[in-house]
This record gives C-alpha cells, sequence and structure tokens, in this order.
C-alpha cells in the first residue's frame, strides 16, 4: 500500500507495507494513526536529507509533516524564513538568536494536540526562553515585554479541561514578569524568579512543577535554578562559544521536555508515534545550531525520543564529515546504520535523493495529457530533477505545445496571485544562487577557471575577479551540483537553462554572441573549444574543416570524442550562412545531416573528389550529432538512422579505427534515443560525454 501524494520516486520515504524509512523510525504509519515496529527502539539516527536545488527535499518535509500532524507531535520550520533572518522590531540583538527563536517555533508547533493524547508542555524550555528575553529589556516597554513573555509562558499551556483558564494565567504571569522587569529591583533577577514561581505556583502538574528545579544542573548553577538561569541569560548574551553552549542547553531542554510527556505508563499507552521535528535548508541558521547540540548530546548518552528529518543543500556539511551516507533506495527496508562510539556526526544518517527516472517523469507529465513523446523529451532535458519536471508538465498544460524551447520561453502562471513568467526563469529562481544569477549566466558558456575569468574580465564588472570565480565554482560544488571537466557549470540541465537566459539577455543576442567571441579569441583556431563557440554561433565550416583534416590523423578515440564535444554547442535558434539568427524558426540541422543541402554546398576547390566525398560525410555527421544532443530538440529517428550510416562508411575509410568507428555507429543512435550523452566505444564509461577537457 502506498499513501503518499505526488511523490513519486520517493516511495522509499514514505511507503506503509512494507514501512518506508520515516515509519520505522517515527512508528506510525502515514495518514494513520496505526502503530509499525520501530526499526531502533532504542538509539536511532538523525536523518539528513541531501542533494542539489530541485530535488524535492521540501516538498518531502512538507508531506511528512502533512502525513503525521494530528497523530504525533510535529514541526516543520524553514531555516531561510525571515523570522530566522533578524529579530522582531524591537528586539535586542544580544537577547535573540536564530536558534532560540527556531526552538520557540518549533515547541509551539509540537505543542498542538494530536489524537488521543492532549498538548506537551515545555516548562524547562519556556523558563530558558524567557531568561534569554530578559537579557534584552533594560529599556524595553512593558508592553511589549508582556507580549513576549506571554508567547513563551504559552508553552506551558497544558491544553486540558481548565485551558480558559490557563489561557488568562499565561496573560496574568506575563504581566507579573513584565511589572518585576521594570520594577526598580534587579531586572534579569526578577523576572527569573517570576517566572520560576509561575510554574511552581501555577495549576500544572506536578512533573511541570518539579522540571522548575531542570536548571539547577547548568554548569557552576550550584544546584540552584534561579542561578542556572542567570548564567545561561549571561552565556547568551555574551555570544560566540558562549552563545552556541547556552543554545546547547536550550535545545536539551526542548527534548527534556519532549522525553518527559513520553515517560511513564499513561503517556506512552497514549502517544504511540515518536514526536517528528522537520528542518528545511538546515546548512542554513539555526540548522546548524539545532542539529550539532542534538548529535553531541546523543554521542554522550543523553538520549531523546525524537525523530529529526532535517535536508541541507549539497552533499553534507564538514561537521558532518563521519555521518553514514546512503541514498534513499538503499534505505527503503532498513537503514544499515551503526553509529561510531567515538564520533558525534556518525549519529547522522545522510540519505541522498536520486533523480526520478524515465518512469517518474511519465506518470507526472501525462498527468497534464500532454503530447505522448513530451515525458520523454522532458526527462532527457531535466535529468529527472524533480522541480523541472513538475515546472515544464504545468507549462505544456497551459501551452499544450511538444517544444521544450517555446516552453522554457513561454510565460507559465504558477500563483493566483502572481504574475507569469517565462518557465526557464521561474526554474533558476529555484536552482541557482539568485544572488549570483548574473554572473553564472555569463559564466555558464565557460570551461574552466581560466576561461571563466576571461569572461569575468570581458563581461562582469571590474569588482568581480579570479578570486570571486573560485568562490562561485567552489559554492556550486558546495550546493551538490557535479564538477564536470570541460564545463564550468557541471550540472547540464542548469546549464541549458542559464545559456538560454545568456541568449535572451537581449533582443538582438548581442551578450551571447559577446561571450561566445570572447571564448573564440581566447582560444587557439584548431583548438576544439575554438570552434565548439564558433559552432555555437552558427558557423560549421571550420569544425567541418579540423575534423576532415584530422580524421586520419588522430587517434580515432580523441577524433570521435573531439566530434562529440564540438557538437555539444548550444543551439536556440537556427543560423544563416553567416551565422545570424533567422527570423523564423527554421532548424536546419536535419536537414544537412540527412544530405538535403549537399547540392547547394561549396565544397572548397582545393579538395579532390575523394576529399569533397569526405568533407560532405563529415559535415552531415557534425550536424546529425549536434541535433541528436540538442537538449531542447527531440532526437530524429531518422537523423539516427543517417548517423549509423555516415559512421559505417567512415569505418571503412580508417583500417586502423575500424572497430572503433563501427562500435560508435550501433552505440550513437541507441544513446541518442534513450536520451543518454554518447559514449566512445572502449575505456569510456565514466565520460558523460560532454565535458572532457
Amino acid at each position: 500500500m502506498r499513501v503518499h501524494r505526488q511523490l513519486h520516486g520517493r516511495g522509499a520515504l514514505f511507503d506503509t507495507d512494507p514501512a518506508g524509512l520515516a515509519p520505522r523510525l517515527v512508528g506510525l504509519r502515514p495518514h494513520q494513526h496505526r502503530a509499525t515496529a520501530w526499526e531502533h527502539p532504542q538509539e536511532f539516527p538523525f536523518v539528513v536529507l541531501t542533494g542539489a536545488r530541485g530535488l524535492g527535499k521540501s516538498a518531502l518535509l512538507g508531506e511528512l509533516r502533512d502525513a503525521y500532524k494530528g497523530h504525533t507531535p510535529v514541526a516543520l520550520i524553514d531555516c531561510e524564513a525571515a523570522e530566522f533572518a533578524a529579530p522582531p522590531a524591537g528586539r535586542d540583538t544580544d537577547a535573540w538568536s536564530p536558534v532560540s527563536q527556531a526552538l520557540l517555533v518549533i515547541a509551539e508547533q509540537l505543542a498542538e494536540p494530536v489524537t488521543g493524547a492532549g498538548r506537551i508542555t515545555f516548562p524547562r524550555l519556556m523558563s530558558g526562553l524567557v531568561a534569554v528575553a530578559a537579557g534584552g529589556w533594560r529599556d524595553a516597554d512593558s508592553e511589549r515585554i508582556r507580549r513576549e513573555v506571554e508567547r513563551i509562558l504559552l508553552l506551558n499551556e497544558s491544553g486540558s479541561w481548565i485551558a480558559g483558564f490557563a489561557g488568562r494565567w499565561a496573560g496574568r504571569v506575563a504581566a507579573n514578569v513584565a511589572a518585576a522587569a521594570t520594577g526598580t529591583g534587579p531586572l534579569l533577577q526578577s523576572a527569573i524568579e517570576a517566572t520560576l514561581e509561575s510554574i511552581s505556583d501555577s495549576f500544572v502538574h506536578r512533573r511541570q512543577q518539579r522540571a522548575a528545579t531542570w536548571w539547577r544542573d547548568y554548569p557552576n548553577a550550584s544546584r540552584n535554578a534561579r542561578r542556572g538561569l542567570m548564567l545561561l541569560s549571561g552565556h547568551f548574551r555574551a555570544g560566540g562559544t558562549s552563545r552556541e553552549h547556552a543554545e546547547r542547553h536550550l535545545v536539551r531542554a526542548l527534548l527534556a521536555d519532549l522525553t518527559d510527556a513520553y515517560t511513564g505508563v499513561l503517556p506512552r499507552m497514549r502517544r504511540l508515534g515518536r514526536p517528528l521535528v522537520l528542518v528545511d535548508n538546515a546548512h542554513r541558521a539555526p540548522g546548524p545550531g539545532l542539529t550539532d547540540p542534538v548529535l553531541r548530546d546523543r554521542s554522550e548518552g543523553i538520549a531523546d525520543q525524537v525523530v529529526f528529518i532535517t535536508a541541507l543543500r549539497g552533499t553534507g556539511r564538514p561537521a558532518l564529515r563521519n555521518a553514514v551516507r546512503h541514498t534513499l533506495p538503499e534505505v527503503a527496508r532498513r537503514t544499515d546504520w551503526t553509529p561510531d562510539p567515538a564520533s558525534p556526526s556518525s549519529r547522522a544518517l545522510l540519505v541522498s535523493l536520486p533523480p526520478l527516472t524515465a518512469d517518474d517523469t511519465l506518470h507526472i507529465v501525462d498527468e497534464h495529457q500532454v503530447p505522448p513523446r513530451l515525458p520523454h523529451a522532458v526527462h532527457r532535458l531535466t535529468g529527472g530533477n524533480p522541480l523541472g519536471i513538475v515546472l515544464l508538465a504545468e507549462a505544456a498544460a497551459q501551452h499544450g505545445t511538444t517544444s521544450l524551447g517555446e516552453l522554457l520561453t513561454a510565460d507559465v502562471r504558477l500563483h493566483e496571485d502572481r504574475d507569469s513568467r517565462p518557465t526557464y526563469v521561474e526554474l533558476l529562481d529555484r536552482l541557482v544562487p539568485t544572488d549570483r544569477l548574473e554572473e553564472l549566466t555569463v559564466l555558464a558558456a565557460a570551461h574552466d577557471h581560466e576561461s571563466a575569468t576571461a569572461l569575468a574580465e570581458a563581461l562582469l564588472p571590474d569588482d568581480f575577479g579570479p578570486a570571486d570565480v573560485r568562490a562561485l565554482q567552489t559554492r556550486l560544488v558546495q550546493e551538490g551540483l557535479p564538477e564536470v571537466p570541460g564545463r564550468f557549470v557541471g550540472d547540464p540541465f542548469v546549464r541549458t537553462l542559464l545559456l538560454l537566459r545568456l541568449h535572451h539577455r537581449s533582443a538582438d543576442h548581442g551578450r551571447w554572441r559577446e561571450a561566445h567571441e570572447t571564448l573564440i579569441r581566447r582560444y587557439d583556431p584548431t583548438d576544439r573549444y575554438h570552434l565548439h563557440h564558433q559552432l555555437a554561433l552558427g558557423a560549421a565550416e571550420p569544425a567541418v574543416a579540423h575534423l576532415r583534416d584530422t580524421f586520419t590523423t588522430l587517434d580515432t578515440r580523441g577524433w570521435l570524442r573531439t566530434l562529440r564535444f564540438i557538437a555539444s554547442a548550444p543551439y536556440f535558434h537556427a543560423h544563416d550562412a553567416e551565422g545570424h539568427d533567422f527570423d523564423a524558426r527554421d532548424d536546419q540541422r536535419a536537414a544537412v545531416a540527412l544530405g538535403h543541402t549537399d547540392a547547394a554546398q561549396q565544397v572548397p576547390g582545393s579538395l579532390d573528389e575523394r576529399g569533397a566525398v569526405l568533407h560532405l560525410r563529415i559535415r552531415r555527421l557534425l550536424h546529425a550529432v549536434w541535433q541528436l544532443t540538442d537538449p531542447l530538440a527531440l532526437p530524429d529517428a531518422k537523423v539516427c538512422d543517417r548517423l549509423r550510416f555516415e559512421l559505417e562508411q567512415l569505418s571503412n575509410l580508417r583500417p586502423a579505427g575500424n572497430a572503433l568507428l563501427w562500435r560508435a555507429s550501433r552505440d550513437w543512435p541507441e544513446d541518442a534515443l534513450a536520451g543518454r550523452p554518447l559514449r566512445v566505444p572502449d575505456g569510456d564509461e565514466d565520460d558523460d560525454g560532454e565535458g572532457e577537457a
């Protein structure tokens, strides 16, 4: 049985029979109040979903929240949300941090009642957060203090039959704390004492009254809870490692309150599933401030009952270097996770999200009743990127076209309250760092640091130099984009979108031409990079001449790789003989590949009859590979047949390379139709077919 919705290819996380990763950790079936066996009854992993942008990490966390909301305590925060970027207006930065705010928001969500069990209270965390907030009340008005305290105190509202009274109690205590904080005595101490008294003197359960003494175990508190909270506040205000120390104890307070809620016979009978905390974009603050204390405490034997599933961009932080690593399919039935007692980060289980399969793409795109060949084209272009698949499917539903180029440039409306924008713009906003979109648009045409630096010098502001180029390339790798030799931007889908944006930066495509002309000048005329960029501007004859002249002199494998690389030149509009754009959408590559233009083609006069035949054959071959490997064009079956024929004929002309050319004549058409990179035979399995230097 599968209960997840709209999450094709992610059943390893949600499946119920047999149980996926989430049910095995939480102990509940998604969307049900039915228990399932725990895979790790005692110690369990801290799950971190990893991957580049667009792989669906946020969607998975959102579905997890929906699947368990109302059944077990669950909280979801996004570390990139504005509420964690800066303190509220008037709040002192010495008394606020992303971590303290995150703990408040998480506790508020976890406190919500679930089926068969009431609200969870957080007396330990409440006391700590009041002590932290009180450190910034030096010049605050009483009304602001009352608002801040009342929100924190509501974490201790039980939601019992006296819930109405509890709300009034929180308001009354907030007023008492505000009065104490604005009185004549020591401000912080007065606020802390009023808070602790509110717990001890209130109507709440004796378990929560005992929680008032929890802070006496704070380091150097001398078994005095008030002193412990005073020290906590001071450490928090001090910043740096002192604040990290205080935040670690605030995280511990949250987990202690949750553990308390699951202690005893009756709570365990009523609460079937472990509490679930979901943290999106955990690479940003407050993510590390939540993750690291939990891992450290677990490694020191301080157990908790909370299932953490977080998501971060990239392949993992340095602090997680010793984490156990698996792909999502590998944890579908069991995690194979065993921590190293000596390494806190081994308590984490990093789960990488793979791209979606062609079948997944078919199911997603077909939901919109699109033309039959479009799902294959979408999968070929996106490489299984879920965001790309979903947005292209939506664009197809709105425009009903089979051309990927038209879908990418067509306006798509994703929200009723927002204007429509070109699909490629919507995709780039979510797939690349927006603060470096302009730079990446230019540098997408580059192949390495040196060519990127040349482009930056020619086309980017003076303050973007070689060091910035390196920093940007490093950032792309850290965010999970692959490193591919010969490509500054390694991900083919992202690079295609960036080059499309470069092409449309000006109405006459001037920026596009400037970028390629800059790189043409950088390389020797016989260099394949030079020829690649000439072809991107529509000039095919230099490439044809080079491939013709080196056919019998260059190593056959190297010749095939050169052909393949030159023909990977981007193509967005048809070009005339001078390399200028046609006004009409007229792609001539298939016509050239099929020999329809041979009669009008002027062969160089220096060639004899045999040389002229070879020239035309290689011209057809180049255009065939160019058309068949274009990510925005569906492979033409007739062109595939012609590609096979041309390579067969070339194999007859090169006895020394006969076997390689013959093998390519079989592999390349098959690869093209399947949407795979073209393989150069023998020993080239690790090459992606695009970026080899």
